[in-house]
């Protein structure tokens, strides 16, 4: 069967056939290109990435003679279909690929050159040799240096220390299509392109008649007699008289024109996206270094950094080449909406697009310009027969080039430098963007990149906390509205923070929920909870109904497979009665998991464990669950309690929404409690209603486990009555 190496070895070798003959055989030809499309395979995939392997196949290609006229730009081009060949599908091997056909092209233009200075060095050497000759044999000489003069393909001129041409040879007059009657007497400067002459003159004068050189080779720009430009690899020599003074000057030149304009098309393609043809990500962060290495401190910098939303959809459902229209489409609306002076739009990579504005009138100009491309997105996108709807997220970031911007480099940027950091803070805001809903811009706030990182420090320190048990739980009452009389408590952990103080659960336990942190807090919590509370049953008075412990678990800890063995055990080791364990889980605990954790849940309520629905009201609009799950009591969302306005109790829409929940609890034989009850009018105003229970800091705060057990050994009332 054959290979993926093989079908590219012999579609390389096609190619080189078709460019020029070849002193090799095929058979020689496609065994050697079967080596180098190995080395070539191993290069792509090497770690680290090296190209030079690239460098190295290039000159093989001109030491076996491969050089016809288009055989360079074949094996470039061949190399294009090389990961595909492979299968090599990674967004890195394709980002390496330019890079190899880069270095190939400079192994073979390297190689191809040198092979022409030493032929042009010999031939300059037998052009003096005979010069030399001719002046002890000048008959004899002067016909051999005229044979090479004449006959050789290399461009020869001769000419005075100034300049002055006193002869060319055929090759020269092709070169650029004047006659050598038109040459003579003139400057040789008078035919070069004058954008190039200053540094001709400059290096001839320093390095040659000045005696610093006695050889110089540089590539230059003449101008034909048609007007084309053409491009020469040329080499000038300063001839010494006897006496060792400057006689003349021979330059033998070669016409690199479709060398250098295949080194420029490859240049290009090495620096721009072969889908969208705009700037790529190199050629993007060497423009934006450029700004900061170039601009004074003052000059604003504006940058948008552009995702498509929800891009891997279009490729998944309908196929890559329906996701690269959409990237060429998107590139064309962006391009649209760029039009300022200097503006870079460029394709960094997948869906993502930046707008660089290197000299941008103020924050209003960058924002402008988000709001235009976030316009030009609103209509839907053709593909063939489809209309996609693709919006976009922006990242907007503005700030002066000496500003020193917040953010930390990211890996594979200019490290550590500004740049870096300003492409930082605009993929911050771009993620803020998407975070917020998508189809939007967000501006870089350093405040809110600051709240950020002391997020993210919290969340590193919280195993080590949980393993050094920084956390402690305090109990807030849960008070029965008819008669004030305490009936349970919540228990509430806290943070006990070694230099930030005590911290409240919605500072951490958000971050807890993203690790497996929470599983292990939740057991402490657990474990403590339940033997508090097997401590109050115990120390309550004759006759006097035990308070329940109410404890907060989350979706991760429902989602456990040990949770209800932990659960009865702790029980049972304590000598609490299951039915005093209360379990508060928010509605997206309850309907979100899977199977595995509804199971979870009836199983702890068959084991006597009852459950509660915390936040009440906020989640899940479908309510069948109340019906069909295990479900005992609904702690109603504080936010409903605080709408209960004393001032018109009858029209509050809040109320009505209390009134209609608490019946619907009612009704499927349910108990509520109302949370964040805070006024007396607020108490009275869920008593009258029919609301159960009630917690807050009308009726008690969070308190010590000391001071709990103080308040259950007074029997005190904690509602009004």
């Amino acid at each position: 069967m054959t290979s993926g190496l093989d079908l590219f070895t012999a579609r390389w070798a096609r190619a080189v056939a078709d460019a020029g003959p070849s002193s090799m055989t095929s058979a020689q030809v496609s065994a050697l290109l079967g080596e180098l499309a190995q080395q070539l395979s191993r290069a792509l995939r090497s770690t680290p990435f090296d190209p030079s392997a690239g460098y190295r196949v290039g000159a093989a290609l001109v030491a076996a003679d491969l050089t016809g006229p288009a055989a360079i730009e074949r094996s470039v081009c061949a190399l294009a279909r090389l990961p595909a060949d492979l299968g090599y599908a990674d967004s890195e091997v394709h980002e390496r690929l330019p890079r190899l056909q880069g270095a190939l092209a400079a192994g073979y233009a390297e190689a191809l050159g040198l092979r022409t200075r030493r032929e042009q060095e010999a031939i300059g050497r037998e052009a003096l040799d005979a010069r030399r000759e001719a002046e002890r044999a000048l008959r004899e000489s002067e016909a051999r240096f005229r044979t090479v003069f004449a006959g050789t393909a290399i461009a020869i001129s001769i000419g005075d220390t100034t300049g002055r041409v006193l002869a060319v040879n055929p090759a020269f007059c092709a070169l650029l299509g004047y006659s050598e009657e038109e040459f003579r007497g003139g400057k040789i400067s008078d035919f070069l392109h004058p954008d190039d002459l200053p540094v001709v003159q400059e290096t001839i004068s320093r390095d040659l008649v000045c005696g610093a050189e006695d050889r110089v080779v540089l590539d230059t720009r003449f101008l034909r007699k048609d007007g084309e430009v053409v491009w020469a690899h040329v080499g000038v020599c300063l001839v010494r008289d006897e006496a060792g003074a400057p006689n003349c000057l021979v330059a033998l030149g070669e016409d690199v024109t479709e060398r250098h304009d295949l080194q420029e098309r490859l240049t290009y393609q090495a620096r721009h996206d072969p889908l969208t043809g705009l700037p790529n990500r190199a050629l993007f962060l060497t423009r934006l270094t450029e700004v900061y290495d170039d601009a004074p401190d003052s000059q604003r910098v504006g940058l948008c950094l552009v995702d498509l939303d929800g891009f891997a959809q279009f490729n998944d459902s309908l196929g890559h080449e329906v996701g690269d229209l959409v990237l060429v489409l998107a590139a064309e609306r962006l391009a649209g909406c760029v039009a300022g002076p200097g503006h870079v739009l460029a394709r960094l990579g997948g869906d993502e697009f930046a707008v660089l504005i290197p000299d941008a009138a103020g924050s209003a100009e960058v924002v402008e310009l988000a709001r235009r491309i976030l316009s030009a997105f609103a209509e839907p996108v053709a593909v063939g027969d489809h209309r996609l709807s693709v919006g976009v997220s922006i990242g907007v970031v503005d700030r002066t080039v000496g500003e020193h911007g917040g953010g930390v480099p990211l890996i594979g940027q200019i490290e550590n430098s500004e740049p870096a950091h300003l492409m930082c803070a605009a993929h911050l805001a771009l993620s803020w963007a998407k975070a917020d809903g998508r189809r939007r811009w967000a501006a870089f706030d350093p405040e809110r990149q600051a709240r950020e990182m002391t997020r993210h420090a919290l969340a590193a320190m919280i195993p080590a906390a949980v393993e050094h048990h920084e956390f402690l739980v305090e109990y807030q009452p849960l008070v029965a509205l008819p008669d004030g009389r305490l009936r349970g408590a919540e228990a509430l952990v806290r943070w006990r923070h070694p230099t930030l103080g005590l911290l409240e659960p919605e500072q951490f336990i958000g971050l807890a929920e993203e690790s497996d942190a929470i599983v292990t807090l939740g057991r402490q919590v657990m474990q403590q909870a339940i033997a508090e509370a097997a401590g109050w049953c115990r120390a309550r008075r004759a006759g006097e109904e035990p308070v329940y412990v109410s404890v907060n678990v989350s979706a991760r800890q429902v989602g456990e497979p040990q949770l209800v063995e932990d659960v009865l055990a702790t029980l049972e080791e304590c000598g609490l009665e299951a039915r005093l364990l209360h379990l508060e889980i928010t509605e997206s605990a309850v309907l979100g998991p899977a199977a595995h954790a509804v199971s979870t849940l009836l199983r702890l309520s068959e084991a006597g464990v009852r459950i509660a629905v915390d936040d009440f009201g906020t989640g899940y609009s479908n309510l069948a669950y109340l019906r069909d799950l295990p479900v005992h009591e609904l702690k109603l969302a504080s936010r409903f309690v605080h709408g209960l306005h004393p001032s018109d109790p009858a029209g509050s829409v809040d109320e009505r929404i209390v009134a209609a929940l608490v019946s619907l609890a009612h009704t499927l034989g349910l108990v509520v409690i109302a949370e964040g009850v805070e006024t007396r009018a607020q108490a009275e105003r869920l008593r009258a209603l029919g609301c159960d229970l009630a917690q807050g800091t009308l009726l008690a705060a969070p308190c010590p486990p000391e001071q709990m057990a103080r308040l259950l050994r007074s029997g005190d009332r904690l509602g009004p009555v």
